[in-house]
This record gives C-alpha cells, sequence and structure tokens, in this order.
C-alpha cells in the first residue's frame, strides 16, 4: 500500500499553498511539494521573496501601531456594544439567545457582553487587523501616521524599498551578469534609461567613497520601469542605487530600513524615488546617500 501511495500525482500547489507557505501556516506534508514547485520555477519563488520583503518593511512601518488603543470612532460594529444589544440579551447565562447559544455565551458578562466561543476573539483580532490595513491601504494618516507622511504614502514607500532591496539582493551577487550594460558604456546607459524611465538620469560618481561604476539595467515593478546602477569597491563588495520615476510625489527626506543584513536609505526628490542599497553600517550607507544626492542636485 505504501508504493502504491508515494506513486499517485502531488496535488497541484495552488496560490492559498504559496500564501501559506510564506505565513509559516503551511502544514508540514505540503512543504515538500511547495518547495519543490519554487525551486522549479525562479520566477514564482522571485515574487514571493518581494511578497517577504514587503511585508518586512510593513512590519516596520506600522508595527508600532499595533498597541495603540483604537479610537472609539473606529470601533467595528461587531464589537457588541450594549446599546446594539436587544432588552435582555446576553444577561445571566444567556437564556435570552436559546439553548444553543447558552453555552457560547456563558457566565461572567461584561454589561449584558457574554463571553465569546473560544474561536471568535482571534476571528474578531484578524477582522479587525483586516479592517485597519484597508483603512491604512486607503490613505488614512492622522491616528494612524503622526507626522507628515500619510499612511498611503508610506505604503507606496515601504512597497518601492522592498522592491529596491530585492532587487539589490538577486544582481548583486551575481559573477558574469550582474549588469545589462557595463560602467565602461556610461554614456549609452545613462541614455537608454533615461530614455525608458522618461526622466534625465545620471550615474553619480562615487570614487571619493571608494565605490566605482559597473553598469546597470533596466527593471521593472509593479509601477512600471525602474533602474538599478551597481556600484563596488576594491574589497568586491557591492552597492545599488534603485530609481524609479515618481512625478507626483512630493519629496521626502532621507528614510532608513533594514532587512536582515541590508541596510536601505531612500528618499524622494525632483520626482524621482531612489533608494542605495547595501551590506553596510549606517554612517557608511548615509554618506553614500548624501554623495548621491548632491550629484544628483549639482
Amino acid at each position: 500500500m505504501g508504493s502504491e501511495r508515494d506513486d499517485r500525482p502531488t496535488d497541484p500547489v495552488t496560490e492559498a499553498d504559496l500564501h501559506a507557505w510564506l505565513d509559516g501556516e503551511l502544514p508540514e506534508e505540503r512543504l515538500e511539494a511547495v518547495e519543490r514547485h519554487l525551486a522549479a520555477n525562479p520566477e514564482l519563488a522571485a515574487r514571493f521573496e518581494r511578497y517577504r520583503t514587503q511585508r518586512t518593511m510593513l512590519g516596520t512601518a506600522f508595527g508600532p501601531l499595533i498597541d495603540r488603543p483604537v479610537p472609539e470612532r473606529l470601533a467595528p460594529p461587531f464589537a457588541g456594544r450594549p446599546a446594539d444589544l436587544p432588552d435582555g440579551a446576553g444577561q445571566g447565562t444567556g437564556q435570552g439567545m436559546g439553548r444553543g447559544m447558552g453555552r457560547g455565551m456563558g457566565q461572567g458578562t461584561v454589561q449584558g457582553i457574554g463571553r465569546p466561543p473560544a474561536r471568535r476573539p482571534a476571528v474578531w483580532g484578524a477582522a479587525l487587523a483586516a479592517s485597519l490595513l484597508l483603512f491604512v491601504a486607503g490613505g488614512a494618516s492622522g491616528w494612524l501616521l503622526r507626522d507628515r507622511m500619510g499612511a498611503r504614502d508610506a505604503v507606496a514607500a515601504a512597497s518601492f524599498v522592498a522592491d529596491a532591496v530585492s532587487a539589490h539582493r538577486v544582481f548583486a551577487v551575481e559573477v558574469r551578469h550582474p549588469v545589462e550594460i557595463g560602467g565602461d558604456q556610461e554614456s549609452h546607459l545613462v541614455s537608454w534609461l533615461s530614455k525608458r524611465l522618461g526622466k534625465q538620469l545620471r550615474c553619480p560618481p562615487l570614487g571619493k567613497r571608494g565605490y566605482e561604476l559597473v553598469g546597470g539595467r533596466l527593471l521593472a515593478d509593479a509601477d512600471g520601469p525602474a533602474a538599478q546602477l551597481m556600484y563596488q569597491d576594491a574589497a568586491g563588495r557591492r552597492i545599488t542605487l534603485y530609481i524609479r520615476p515618481s512625478p507626483n510625489a512630493p519629496g521626502m527626506a532621507f528614510r532608513y530600513t533594514q532587512d536582515g543584513g541590508l541596510l536601505a536609505a531612500y528618499w524622494r526628490d525632483n520626482g524621482l524615488a531612489l533608494a542605495v542599497t547595501g551590506d553596510l553600517d549606517r554612517a557608511t550607507l548615509s554618506g553614500i546617500a548624501e554623495e548621491v544626492y548632491g550629484a544628483l542636485n549639482s
């Protein structure tokens, strides 16, 4: 019987399987099939690596908000406010709710609100988290973000820097093909990328910081074309400058985010979103980002 079971075709890997794998909720018996599927589909694996990076960035941006109290005006309708309950509902042992609800409502009520079934708090918590995420993605500001950056802007910035970090992670380790056009063709590289992005670009010289241009490549993300310029120092350490048009967004000062061993500095200026990424300490990366900013604004 064991050999017959081994010969059966494996169930196809679904999008739900992949997201469960990403969330660490995939059943153990499906793990091998999903990992084989990702290994056989590098583009799919790269997409889910971007999702993982984006989730890390969003966690960095919004993690501190989790412990803040929810304002009264945002209290969900499923919270069961006393004013919303019919007269007599939930009192005592919940007899007014019928025999089927008695055990679920139980004893120990607060202002007539019975205790929910064991799994309901998790469901309510998930619903509240989803509501808040939609609230954030819809462009809310103020309570959710108390600085000058609105929530929609924060999500867009987190997505942008996640793309920059993912692109660095993919191409910085390449030995034979790290770039499409080498630094020895800088004029052609700049002309080509400027045309594709619709913005006049330049390759900032970073020799003062010990880095020389390796070259660059054209990339694509959810918002369209993007450019990646790669630099390398004498020890072979690489940093990348990721550039994407951002014509309708206001300027933004330097911000920093950490993803594993990689640190990224990102900002917006003159209709462009830019990110410098490398395996560097903050002081070194900050100096490089300032050098890039100065070169692009000289």
